[in-house]
């Protein structure tokens, strides 16, 4: 069945009550708890879906309802307007805030690395940070594609988050999340409202790197940075070894030069003062002439 949503309700039991109509006629659904969060969108007014269910009879009203077990939106045009208000309404939360982004550590000893195990996108992030910075990796296997998408990269996230510092398992300093490009049903599990409020919440900084650099998903408002590529991600995320040793070298020739000038310059004001100073051959002849003549006064003549 297709058509458009109104009268969404929904309930604090969970359930989810709603009317599909068109331009002939409506048809009052319910979604049970159960199969909300099967969904492939959130029911919201206005939104085109298909749905799937049966037809079912609600005797205390003596009228037909169709109890929905599956909901998609009708077409990219539906996907993207209810994407735009989801948008709106997290962006009034405060979720895309800058005062609420995380700075990235300079030095990371953990990077976590949220994708999926096989395929280009963990090898050029692997290969990257290898030839980079030698830190550990931690890699949390997920699906990037599907249903079941959104929930595992979530869950994901949360168990990083969850790993007690200085425990077995080493907390990760930073985390990644990536996935290569796609169409927009493709990404769409980087659109679910509850991913990015995972993402919102976690405590370990976050880069996102879903898709190519035209690629946008809702998880990039609320990440602490975007990055175009997952290659770019690994830069992100971690320094080049061989500049910052490059930059301690350049330090320990400044500060060689510099100790350097210090000692010059105060070997100078010393010799300067040090003229001005009597020679001490001088301050210890009058004194060595004095104790002469005392000598001589004392001694005793003999007879």
């Amino acid at each position: 069945m297709r058509g458009e949503l109104s009268k969404v309700t929904h309930h604090g039991n969970g359930h989810v009550y709603l009317t599909i109509k068109d331009d002939k006629s409506a048809i009052d659904g319910v979604v049970w708890k159960g199969s909300v969060r099967g969904l492939g969108v959130r029911p919201e007014h206005g939104l085109e879906v298909i749905v799937t269910g049966k037809i079912t009879t609600y005797p205390a009203g003596s009228r037909y309802q169709i109890v929905i077990e599956t909901m998609e939106a009708a077409g990219v045009g539906a996907l993207l307007a209810q994407l735009e208000r989801l948008k709106a309404r997290l962006n009034a939360e405060g979720l895309f805030a800058a005062s609420a982004k995380r700075p990235l550590p300079s030095m990371p000893a953990v990077v976590g690395v949220i994708t999926s195990p096989t395929g280009a996108v963990i090898r050029d992030i692997l290969h990257r940070i290898r030839d980079r910075w030698p830190c550990q990796v931690l890699v949390w296997p997920v699906v990037v594609q599907g249903d079941q998408a959104a929930a595992q990269v979530s869950a994901a996230i949360r168990g990083f988050n969850a790993i007690a510092p200085g425990g077995p398992v080493p907390r990760p300093d930073i985390l990644i999340v990536a996935r290569g490009g796609g169409s927009v049903e493709d990404l769409w599990a980087f659109n679910d409202e509850g991913l990015a409020r995972t993402v919102f919440e976690g405590a370990i900084p976050l880069i996102s790197a879903v898709g190519h650099e035209t690629d946008t998903t809702l998880i990039d408002f609320v990440s602490d940075r975007r990055a175009p590529t997952p290659t770019a991600a690994a830069e992100m995320a971690t320094p080049v070894l061989s500049e910052l040793r490059a930059l301690v070298a350049d330090y320990d020739r400044r500060l060689i030069r510099t100790g350097g000038r210090v000692v010059d310059e105060r070997r100078t004001r010393l010799i300067s003062a040090a003229r001005g100073l009597p020679r001490p051959a001088d301050l210890l002849a009058l004194a060595q002439q004095r104790l002469d003549l005392a000598a001589r006064a004392c001694r005793v003549p003999t007879t």
